[in-house]
């Protein structure tokens, strides 16, 4: 236990003043009158309170360990104390400041990161539709030379007719398809969608390019046309039928993993799809080599 040197000091001049009165009264003569008896009560008193203090002074005498005697600094440690508790409080706030500015960041890249990914889908789409449209022999504009005149146009394909509305555009190019001309299908399915990616008949657009680049054979440009014909899982009746390609064109390029994935959500998102689908489906979730 640890006591102010000033309490020492005070305790002590007590005690000296005790020593004192104790020895004047031991030699005046005590005479039988009330005030020994109130002197004798103040020395009681006295004698009580150097017992107090003695016993405070020596109270490790049972030990042998002395009373360690140290002036106060109680309120310089606490003060220090209280020092580093705001210290460490404004290191908290600056840290959670700094979290939510990195959760902020994170949120904004990944917003960034999915719009990107979206624009890249879609120029992946319109390249599949422009390389069709070369494959197939369609003319670009004539590049100009620096004196204004041409340098010249790639060979070029059939000539171009009158204008055409959409509806008519998609009829022309799906009799194409039907009459077994794939690589006019295909450059006229790829107009389509190039002049009209967001009319209604669009995403059929991309289905239907996807079966021509299947029948020439052109796995991957296909999955790309027919994964961009389901983006939303569109409610019509050739959707299920886009989803089996996708799937079939996965398996061929060796991905079965993702083959399997796109045939559970075959048939989650259409379960009423007809049993040629659904027949064809199982046969292609045995090609994958699909869990069970």
């Amino acid at each position: 236990m640890k006591i102010c040197r000033s309490a020492i000091a005070a305790g002590l001049a007590v005690l000296m003043l005790t020593l004192a009165a104790g020895q004047a009264l031991s030699q005046t003569p005590i005479e039988d009158d009330p005030l020994n008896d109130r002197s004798r009560r103040r020395l009681d008193n006295m004698e009580k309170v150097m017992r107090e203090l003695r016993t405070i002074v020596f109270q490790g005498r049972n030990t042998g360990k002395p009373v360690v005697v140290q002036t106060a600094e109680t309120e310089a440690v606490v003060q220090t104390l209280s020092q580093r508790v705001n210290d460490l409080e404004l290191s908290l706030r600056r840290m959670t400041g700094d979290n939510e500015t990195l959760l902020r960041d994170i949120d904004t890249a990944r917003r960034d990161v999915t719009t990107e990914r979206d624009r890249a889908a879609a120029l992946e789409s319109r390249l599949a539709a422009l390389e069709a449209k070369v494959a197939a022999g369609i003319a670009p504009p004539p590049l100009a030379d620096a004196g204004g005149g041409t340098l010249g146009t790639l060979p070029a394909g059939p000539e171009a007719g009158p204008a055409q509305t959409p509806a008519a555009a998609f009829a022309a190019a799906n009799k194409l398809l039907l009459d077994g001309d794939y690589p006019g299908a295909e450059a006229a399915f790829a107009d389509f969608i190039d002049r009209y990616p967001d009319h209604a008949r669009a995403a059929e657009a991309n289905y239907r390019l996807g079966q021509t680049l299947t029948a020439r054979k052109a796995t991957a440009d296909a999955a790309g046309a027919y994964i961009a014909s389901i983006r939303g899982y569109p409610k019509t009746a050739w959707a299920p039928e886009a989803m089996l390609e996708l799937s079939r064109s996965l398996v061929t390029l060796g991905d079965g993993a993702n083959a399997c994935r796109v045939l559970s959500d075959l048939g989650t998102r259409y379960p009423t799809a007809t049993a040629a689908v659904k027949s064809r489906a199982a046969t292609t979730r045995a090609q994958a080599k699909c869990a069970a």
